[in-house]
């Protein structure tokens, strides 16, 4: 018995000394929490109202929440009890640790801040990797955000963005489309790039400048292609896309030019014994 009630007198010791500090804590981090959320909104407007560049905007929104939610986390440990020299020399020794385990991490967040300052790109730009394309949703510290034309959402570390190859499609504010459309070898060829040339007019969507372009690319298999190239804004990209496919073979019946496929001619030679 006299155990237990020492016990039981230890805890309410510690109870006494330690729950007030805990209690303290706990209210601290739920209030600096609501508050850090508060902060990023009130930044995020005023860097709004400031025009600040989309994609600087939300890394810097990202980079805010993460170093004040890392003050408030040393302000709660330091309520608890803890020396803050005897937490800086942890946190120190820490930090060399994590940054030994991870470099990856911190090359990322290097590769943010190149792609922020360089600018390769910037959110709303469709972009092409080696491995993915995209348009680019968020730049945040460590990673961007693409989201395909098939509705899928791709988080890319910024240290592969920012060291390898990539192409900005829509970077220019112009895009060239390039078109093939096979027409028959006994078709007439002024008459077909007519036909393309009513259909490009008719089209809302092309550009008049630069001038769409007709050719002959090449003499192939089965048909004579003609190759069109035609300057759109990059909004109107996909919808001028397949909609020239629709309208062309549409024209082509109209005006009776074929759309050839492939085919091939066979001849039997029979010898006789």
């Amino acid at each position: 018995m006299e155990n237990i009630q020492h016990y039981i007198d230890l805890a309410v010791a510690m109870a006494m000394n330690y729950g007030p500090k805990l209690l303290l804590a706990i209210i601290t981090y739920f209030i600096g929490s609501w508050l850090i959320k508060k902060i990023t909104k009130v930044v995020d407007t005023g860097l709004k109202k400031s025009k600040t560049d989309v994609s600087l905007r939300g890394f810097l929104q990202s980079l805010i929440s993460v170093v004040l939610k890392l003050m408030l986390i040393i302000s709660v440990v330091t309520m608890l009890g803890v020396e803050t020299t005897s937490l800086i020399a942890v946190l120190g020794a820490a930090g060399l640790a994590i940054g030994l385990a991870l470099q990856g991490s911190l090359s990322n967040f290097a590769g943010g801040v190149l792609i922020l300052f360089f600018k390769p790109f910037e959110v709303g730009d469709y972009i092409k990797t080696s491995a993915h394309e995209g348009k680019v949703e968020e730049i945040q510290i460590f990673v961007t955000i693409l989201r395909t034309l098939d509705n899928q959402r791709i988080i890319i570390p910024n240290g592969i963005v920012s060291n390898e190859s990539l192409v900005n499609v829509y970077s220019n504010g112009q895009i060239r489309l390039a078109h093939t459309f096979g027409i028959g070898y006994a078709d007439n060829i002024d008459e077909a790039k007519a036909a393309i040339e009513r259909v490009v007019q008719a089209m809302s969507g092309i550009l008049s400048t630069p001038a769409p372009a007709i050719h002959v690319s090449a003499h192939a298999d089965s048909a004579v292609e003609l190759l069109l190239w035609s300057w759109v804004k990059p909004q109107d990209h996909w919808a001028v896309h397949f909609k020239l496919y629709e309208e062309v073979k549409k024209e082509f019946d109209r005006s009776g030019i074929s759309i050839p496929f492939p085919q091939r001619d066979v001849h039997i030679i029979e010898k006789t014994a």
